[in-house]
């Protein structure tokens, strides 16, 4: 069973990386699940505090990620249509078959967005999409931060009880 969870809590933390890039998957939550898979073992002792703290860290990231690109988007005068269309933009950017798809959809939704808004003012619309480009950029950088040190806490954790694991 130790070895199932060990199987399981790495592919969570790992799916928490990739889920960094995805509208639709919480990253740092899922890496979390993750190491919280990794000291269900028997072998590696359940320490409440860590998993606390990066429970909590995961909570914050995640809230922080549905701000921080309408943060992006109002800054740089966009309106809620821009958010709407740099949400709209990802999802058709994850299933395109374009490379980097996803940060053109989010840039081309929030442009898309914003004329749906008004259409006499491009100028505000492209600037409002670059910030909600922007936006997307530094939510995703933190999310792909922590879910990363997740991976590599859950590694460190694993390779300090591997005998007792084996």
């Amino acid at each position: 069973m130790d070895i199932f969870l060990l199987i399981l809590g790495f592919l969570l933390t790992l799916l928490g990386i990739v889920g960094s890039f995805l509208p639709i998957l919480p990253g740092p939550i899922t890496g979390w699940f993750g190491l919280l898979l990794l000291h269900y073992t028997k072998a590696i002792p359940m320490n409440w505090t860590f998993l606390g703290i990066t429970l909590a860290i995961s909570i914050i990231i995640w809230i922080l990620d549905y701000i921080i690109p309408a943060i992006g988007t109002k800054r740089f005068g966009g309106s809620k249509y821009g958010v709407y269309g740099t949400t709209i933009g990802l999802i058709i950017g994850l299933i395109s078959p374009i490379p980097f798809g996803i940060l053109i959809g989010a840039f081309f939704g929030a442009l898309v967005g914003e004329l749906y808004y008004d259409r006499n003012d491009t100028n505000r619309a492209i600037k409002a999409s670059f910030g909600a480009f922007l936006g997307f950029l530094a939510s995703a950088t933190i999310k792909f931060s922590i879910s990363t040190v997740y991976a590599v806490l859950f590694l460190i954790k694993f390779w300090e009880y591997k005998e007792a694991i084996f």
